[in-house]
């Protein structure tokens, strides 16, 4: 059974270099499952630059709304695979008003059937601040806090970023 990693965090908290740094650390191929698109000027630079600076150290997959198939198919040729990121997915879910909850099911149904590749789950912790002033930010909120609990009941290990420094929630602490 592989070892599935969920990393939380706020934003620019250093999920992400932690997420690379275990994957790099535990595969020579990894895979980089990125679930952003590039909607204007602004996300087409920084899709970009990620890009960039992936480059020959990742096998670039890019999935903006099928991430269970994604999922699966990159398992048959890849033995880590980053998933960057769940929010950006939840978001482009509900942009094309698809059941979240739903595809989330079918996300930890994949999961647990991916036995021989070690998945790392990257998300933004979204429950932390204000109650959100509009049904559209509540509903992604307690949508995304859902599957992290979901996932989290599934994942072997669980870290929560702040400043760049990993807090284990579940399992063990990562090996850098």
């Amino acid at each position: 059974m592989a070892d599935h990693i969920l990393v939380l965090g706020g934003t620019r908290s250093g999920k992400t270099a932690l997420a690379e740094r275990i994957a790099l650390r535990s595969s020579t191929s990894p895979a980089y499952l990125a679930t952003a698109e590039a909607l204007d000027d602004e996300m087409i630079e920084r899709v970009s630059a990620h890009q960039r600076a992936r480059e020959g150290r990742f096998a670039t997959i890019e999935e903006p709304l099928e991430l269970p198939q994604a999922l699966f198919a990159a398992a048959q040729a890849h033995d880590v695979i980053l998933v960057d990121c769940l929010t950006l997915w939840i978001t482009n879910l509900l942009s094309m008003e698809r059941d979240v909850a739903e595809e989330v099911d079918l996300l930890v149904e994949v999961l647990e059937n991916i036995t021989d590749t070690q998945v790392i789950l990257v998300s933004n912790e979204v429950g932390l601040g204000i109650v959100p002033d509009n049904a559209l930010a509540r509903t992604f909120r307690d949508l995304t806090g859902a599957a992290h609990q979901e996932l989290a009941g599934i994942c072997e290990h669980v870290y929560f970023v702040v400043a760049g420094l990993p807090m284990v929630v579940k399992g063990k602490a990562p090996k850098l």
